[in-house]
């Protein structure tokens, strides 16, 4: 090693070429690095999915899900299984180990799966795929006062012709009802025509149908032979053939039914700025980039727009790519800030020629990390530039430290080649292991696991490279740089205004030299005098730093509260409202919105005349902003749906270009909707981008429902005995009123069977599957129900004409008694049990939420399944992420920390050493908390994952000063002495080295963008931890040096610096 770095410092045009091929392999591998807004999250979660129409919630989880749970929970790989039942279909899914193939897992499912055969006849085909987040970019809303048909078809041409442009691969429509048509046969035709609906569905099998017939091998060649009779229209289907009499008279389906070729059922529709609308989703796939798509996107638009009647319109809307461009700039901007900001800084401290090769190993060292991102699988993001923002302080430390080193040498020696050489080697050993220290405290976010495992994963990818491109190039490319001095340098440290900062520069660096001998050193002799009294001031900041985390006055999110682009208001009615009363409330919100649109228009200085408020966008019957903005394991881990439940969302102008917060424009959107609600109408808004889920949230298991619904309310009052607590609810809701028939005794007399008339009112109500048919490219069904007329009232049910076996015709009434009850809007299930969630929303200012959390784990949760029998609780959605993610840490925190301890012991050959350099960790982590006390940030994930990684910067400073320290003593020089020496010699560079890390992370923390707050609370710990590391390292680390290595020897060194004669 030593050898190598010698023959560099000897060798410029080697340490030359070295540089330039680092450059070039960067340059080259630029095309190469995907650019998107965050990384690609890995859920790994395989859904099974069986849609089961017409089914209650109850015989979904009974016929569906409880079936494949039994299936499938005991394949390996799986760490949880969650399932939910809801109105005509069930879903399973299955959380996979970290240390699973979800591939394997997958192929494992669906053998078990497809060897399920007691699924219902009505129930449709198992769908089993593993979940996988598609990279959205841009959206196309469609809107017109136009019957559906014309809106639906300029959806499907759009979609069409998007798909044939050049580097758009996936196209989707959104809120687009699928086709259906419908046989609407009424009882009273029924019973004209002597038919049944078993009678008509089979004559329409029998003659819509396409079958081949083989071939006919004549001896001129073979030809096919093929009936092509399906039908594929309504007026196909029209002319079918149900009966033919005798006398060949014939009865044709539109003699009996009323063909509808029309959309399936739904209780599902948007709107789009109050206009009936369907979107077009755009994905990127692969490598495909996200502006370039989006680019694509909206110069269709615009040529399309213009070729369209006034009665249409094209709107794109949510365009990732300009939260993607606004992101990436800010980023970008607060990372050229701070790249200024370190070369004053360096240019300030080191002589101009020595700041200029420092600085110069920043972009090498980035441009070498993007050569390596690409292998490493990572892109360019907002994590990952971030990454880049954050290790730029960190980068220059140890080019400083050999900077510093040759300067010393060359200053010696007169020499430059020499002293560069020696100075290298000098400082080669404790740099290598200051730069490895750093590395192994970024280390634990590599090996995280969860949902957000991906995110974190992207800092250490970025860090780890850079601070090895580093090393390479303080010791094996600077000190050849350092060993000359370019004559363009030379020369511009003469000329205006370069050498009025020279002589500005030689005056500061004298000032502070002057001010480690004349203000510093006194300080620390004082320290090292009273070292005790020193230690036990530390120890005191300390505890009393701690005591302010356990005391509440700093809270803890696992997420940051960031508020958002978007401004979501989600409407809720009782279950079983009709979809034209939710419609109704909708449009009360929808009014209020576009009142605020004009209310607000010209208000915001920077948007000047346009539009704060975008669009505003309404699904009715759905909850889609709330869908994808939720937690996977929060109250809502399911599809959100059902006739009862709307949204409406504003788009509003990117934050970077207003001044007005989303969160003001939300209570005044709430403010003018609240007069016109109606009682029993539920509406919650939200502007919240993250850190929007619940303080509560647990989960409650248990064999029966009444066993949860009692344990939950039991929950509930515990919680709500709490001062600060409020918002207490669970996820369990009563679903619509079911009827339940049951056959009598008059009904079997008749030859009746449960099965039949349950089959037959099936047929009627929700209609029976004839066939389905593919026409284009869409899967379309054909139905045979009653008239839509006829299924309104429970009355129709009881006219209602039930067939025997014979061919009677018997009023359902006579044979079957009907109770009326109310069933489950929906059924969760964990891990095989009826599982709720209770959430609870805390107000910090009057309730501690760590004290309560930490009680409700040791005490409340424990005495709750003590007092209910099979019940198991644990912490569900974020707070689940959290305990996990904060166990993880945990554990990877401790090897980390053994790890730098072992690196440090090596060098040092000392157990004790490495204890007094990593005493300047738990001082860093009090100055990160101070940090986010002065700054008003709360702490959270970012801030943890921040002091992780504190912990391996502030070690450097004092590793390289404890370095200096034992070569002193090597040399015969006392100990107090040679501390003394090491605090004065090292005093330039350990406040450099934190300076610049400060620096570098300033404009970040000052900057005051959406886009920003999610980044600061991590750089808030890094920045203010590490300055506050500075003084302990200066200080307490010298005095822990002289209590711990051989304390007696020196004291009357101590005694006489001080000017004092022991006794």
């Amino acid at each position: 090693m030593k050898a190598v770095i010698a023959w560099f410092a000897d060798n410029s045009v080697a340490a030359n070429m070295l540089m330039a091929l680092i450059v070039a392999i960067g340059v080259v591998s630029l095309g190469r690095v995907n650019i998107e807004v965050l990384p690609e999250l890995d859920p790994r979660l395989v859904s099974i999915s069986v849609p089961y129409p017409g089914a209650s919630p109850a015989e979904v989880e009974e016929s569906i899900c409880t079936r494949i749970e039994e299936a499938v929970w005991d394949v390996d790989g799986i760490e949880e299984i969650n399932s939910t039942a809801s109105e005509n279909a069930g879903t399973v899914l299955v959380e996979v180990r970290t240390d699973a193939d979800p591939r394997i897992v997958l192929d494992d499912i669906k053998v078990r799966v497809d060897a399920i055969d007691t699924f219902p006849e009505e129930a449709e085909q198992p769908i089993v795929t593993e979940i996988v987040v598609r990279k959205k970019v841009i959206e196309v809303a469609i809107a017109a006062d136009a019957d559906e048909w014309s809106l639906r078809r300029l959806a499907e041409e759009v979609r069409d012709e998007l798909l044939a442009l050049e580097g758009l691969s996936q196209v989707e429509l959104i809120n687009a009802r699928p086709y259906e048509l419908t046989v609407e046969l009424s009882e009273d035709r029924l019973r004209r025509y002597g038919l049944t609906f078993d009678e008509v569905a089979a004559a329409l099998r029998r003659s819509s149908l396409n079958l081949p017939g083989g071939a006919v091998r004549a001896a001129d060649g073979e030809i096919l032979l093929r009936s092509s009779a399906q039908a594929y229209d309504g007026i196909d289907f029209e002319e079918l053939v149900v009966r033919t009499g005798t006398d060949g008279s014939r009865v044709l389906l539109r003699d009996v039914a009323d063909v509808v070729d029309g959309f399936r059922e739904t209780d599902q529709a948007s709107r789009f700025d109050g206009r009936p609308s369907i979107q077009l989703r755009v994905f990127r796939v692969g490598d495909q980039s996200a502006l370039a798509v989006a680019d694509t996107v909206k110069a269709y638009v615009e040529r399309k727009s213009a070729s369209l009647s006034d009665v249409f319109t094209l709107t794109t809307w949510g365009d990732e790519s300009k939260i993607l461009e606004s992101r990436l700039e800010t980023l970008m901007r607060n990372g050229l800030q701070g790249l200024v900001l370190v070369f004053v800084i360096l240019a300030l401290f080191l002589r101009f020629r020595l700041a200029f090769w420092v600085a110069l190993g920043i972009p090498v060292c980035f441009v070498g990390t993007l050569a390596v991102m690409p292998s490493l699988d990572t892109s360019v993001n907002m994590i990952s530039l971030f990454a880049f923002i954050l290790v730029m302080g960190i980068v220059v430390d140890d080019a400083i430290v050999v900077a510093e080193s040759v300067h010393t040498h060359q200053s010696k020696q007169k020499e430059g080649r020499a002293g560069a050489r020696r100075g290298a080697l000098e400082i080669a050993q404790p740099v290598l292991f200051a730069v490895s220290t750093t590395i192994l405290a970024f280390l634990p976010m590599a090996f995280m696991d969860g949902a957000m495992s991906r995110l974190w994963f992207m800092i250490p990818a970025v860090v780890i490279p850079t601070l090895v491109f580093s090393l390479v190039e303080s010791l094996l490319i600077l000190p050849a740089h350092l060993s000359h001095t370019p004559r363009l340098v030379e020369w511009l440290s003469t000329v205006p205004p370069f050498s009025w900062w020279t002589r500005f520069q030689a005056r500061f660096s004298q000032g502070l030299e002057t001010f480690a001998l004349k203000r510093y050193a006194p300080i620390l002799r004082t320290a090292l005098r009273w070292r005790f009294a020193t230690l036990a001031v530390a120890v005191g900041l300390m505890a009393t730093t701690f005591g302010v985390i356990s005391n509440g006055m700093l809270n803890f999110n696992f997420m940051p509260n960031i508020e958002g682009d978007n401004v979501a208001a989600q409407i809720k009615l009782p279950p079983g409202t009709p979809i034209e009363r939710t419609t109704e409330v909708a449009q009360i919100v929808e009014d209020a919105a576009a009142q605020l649109q004009e209310e607000l228009r010209g208000t915001d200085p920077k948007v000047g005349d346009g539009d704060l408020v975008q669009h505003y966008f309404t699904a009715l019957g759905s909850q889609p902003y709330r869908a994808n903005s939720q937690s996977n394991d929060g109250l809502g881990g399911k599809s959100i749906g059902g006739a009862h439940l709307a949204e409406v969302t504003l788009q509003l102008v990117p934050s970077e270009t207003r001044e007005t917060s989303a969160t003001v424009l939300e209570q005044r959107w709430r403010e003018l909707v609240a007069p016109n609600l109606p009682p029993d109408a539920e509406v919650e808004f939200s502007a919240a981008l993250t850190g929007a889920d619940k303080d509560v949230q647990v989960r409650l298991r248990a064999p029966s429902t009444e066993t949860l619904i009692a344990a939950s309310q039991d929950l509930q009052d515990t919680l709500a005995s709490y001062s600060g607590v409020y918002g207490i609810r669970d996820s369990y809701e009563e679903g619509k009123r079911e009827v339940d028939l049951d056959l009598g005794p008059a009904g079997e007399q008749l030859g009746l069977r449960q099965a039949d008339v349950a089959r037959q009112v099936r047929q009627a109500f929700y209609g029976e599957e004839v066939q389905r048919m593919q026409r284009g490219r869409d899967d379309v069904r054909v139905m045979l129900r009653f008239p839509a007329a006829e299924r309104r009232e429970l009355s129709e049910l009881e006219r209602m004409r039930v067939r025997t076996a014979d061919g009677a015709e018997v009023p359902l009434g006579d044979v079957a008694t009907a109770s009326l009850s109310r069933g489950y809007a929906a059924i969760d299930r964990s891990n095989r049990q009826r599982s709720l969630v209770v959430e609870a929303d805390i107000d910090t200012q009057v309730q501690n939420k760590e004290a309560l959390r930490r009680e409700l784990e040791e005490t409340i949760l424990p005495g709750l399944e003590a007092r209910h029998a099979g019940l198991v609780t644990g912490f569900s959605g974020t707070e689940k992420e959290r305990s996990d993610s904060l166990a993880q840490l945990a554990r990877y925190y401790v090897i980390a920390l053994l790890g730098i301890f072992a690196l440090m012991a090596i060098p040092f050959r000392s157990y004790v050493q490495p204890l007094l350099v990593m005493s300047a960790i738990p001082f860093g982590i009090v100055g990160a908390i101070g940090g986010h006390l002065i700054t008003g940030h709360d702490l959270s994930m970012l801030s943890i994952l921040g002091i992780i990684a504190l912990s391996g910067v502030v070690v450097n400073d004092s590793l390289v000063l404890v370095d200096f320290v034992n070569r002193e003593l090597r040399a015969g020089v006392g100990l107090i002495d040679a501390v003394m020496a090491a605090g004065v010699a090292r005093f330039r560079a350990v406040i450099l080295t934190s300076v610049t890390t400060f620096a570098g992370l300033t404009p970040l923390m000052l900057e005051r963008s959406v886009q920003a707050q999610f980044m600061v609370p991590m750089a808030v710990s890094l920045a203010f931890g590490v300055m506050f590391a500075t003084a302990i390292t200066l200080l307490l680390v010298p005095c822990l040096f002289a209590l711990f290595v051989r304390p007696a020897v020196d004291e009357e060194a101590v005694a006489r610096d001080a000017g004092v004669v022991p006794v």
